[in-house]
This record gives structure tokens, C-alpha cells and sequence, in this order.
């Protein structure tokens, strides 16, 4: 089973890619306007819950383990994705709550399968660490909804990067047991 997780790795790798992505463009364009806020963050959740959802779809194991959860995350995402482009002059104050309502569900989630794996895959912590660090953030901008947009933009790609970060690790850890796998096959 976890060799087939493993052999996924890269599912993880183009999660976290892509929230480095979105995180550094939010450094890069700090005093963007909202509609190129509303528009990193819809590329980033559709990207982010479309491989979810495609590791349901491929049978990944973690995947067909929790596959309401990974489903769920996924589907989350993707509708955080086409609102924020159906709708692209949301207020700030509407983004925020769309952002840190979507990054506590996600981090519930991902923290609930890391809790259930942390005996049965390495990389558990990992997956862990983003979960905390999601609802960290909702819970943040949630509590000062009254930051401005600028800080709003940080706050999003600071924890995007570090996110990125987390899911890159987990990749990784997956990718040395897949490779330990192909090796004791040979």
C-alpha cells in the first residue's frame, strides 16, 4: 500500500510547486489589485484540488483510505476556484473569509489523515505540519479580518510558501520509499 502511495510522489510535489508559485507571485505583486489576488488564488486552489481529486482518481491508496476527505478537499478547491473567477471583484473582506474558511476545512482535513497515517507512512508529519499550519492561518485571518489588502497579500503568500514547503517534504519522503520499493523489486 504505501508503495503505491509512494509511487504518487509527484502529485504532492506539483501541490507544493504550485503554492510556491502563487506564494511568491504575492510577494512579487504586493500592491496588485484585487482582481489579480482573486485571480493567483483561483489558479492555485483549482490546480490544488484538481490533483486531489486526481489521486482519487488514479486509486492512490491514501486516497481510497480516506477518500471522502481527499474528495472533499478537492472539491472544496475547485469551488473556491471557480468563485473566486465567476466573481473576481469580490470585496477584500470577502476574499479573506473565502481564503481562511477554505484553508481551516483543508487543514482539518489534512491534519485528520495525517493523525490516522502517522504510523503507517513516513511523511505523516509533513502532511501534518501543513494542516496545522492551514488552520493556523484561517483562524488568523479570521480573528483580524480588518487587515488591509497588502497585508492580506503577504499573509496569503507567506503561508503559501510555507505550505508549498511542507508539501515538497512529504513528496520527497514519498519519493525515497518509492525508489527503496523499485530497488528491493529489482
Amino acid at each position: 500500500m504505501l508503495g503505491a502511495l509512494a509511487r504518487n510522489w509527484w502529485l504532492f510535489a506539483i501541490r507544493g510547486l504550485a503554492a510556491i508559485i502563487f506564494g511568491v507571485l504575492a510577494f512579487v505583486w504586493p500592491d496588485s489589485t484585487l482582481t489579480v489576488l482573486v485571480y493567483l488564488f483561483g489558479a492555485y486552489v483549482l490546480i490544488d484540488g484538481a490533483s486531489l481529486i486526481a489521486a482519487v482518481l488514479m486509486g492512490d491508496p491514501l486516497a481510497q483510505m480516506h477518500k471522502w476527505a481527499i474528495t472533499a478537499i478537492g472539491l472544496i478547491g475547485i469551488v473556491a476556484g471557480i468563485v473566486t473567477f465567476v466573481y473576481p471583484g469580490l470585496t477584500a473582506l470577502t476574499l479573506l473569509y473565502i481564503v481562511a474558511f477554505w484553508a481551516i476545512g483543508t487543514g482539518i482535513l489534512q491534519l485528520a489523515s495525517a493523525i490516522t497515517l502517522r504510523d503507517a507512512m513516513v511523511g505523516a508529519a509533513w502532511l501534518g505540519l501543513g494542516g496545522v499550519l492551514s488552520i493556523v492561518f484561517g483562524i488568523v485571518l479570521v480573528v483580524f479580518p480588518g487587515a488591509g489588502l497588502l497585508s492580506l497579500v503577504w499573509l496569503v503568500g507567506l503561508w503559501a510558501v510555507v505550505f508549498g514547503i511542507s508539501s515538497l517534504g512529504l513528496a520527497y519522503d514519498l519519493r525515497q520509499i518509492d525508489k527503496a520499493v523499485k530497488s528491493a523489486v529489482a
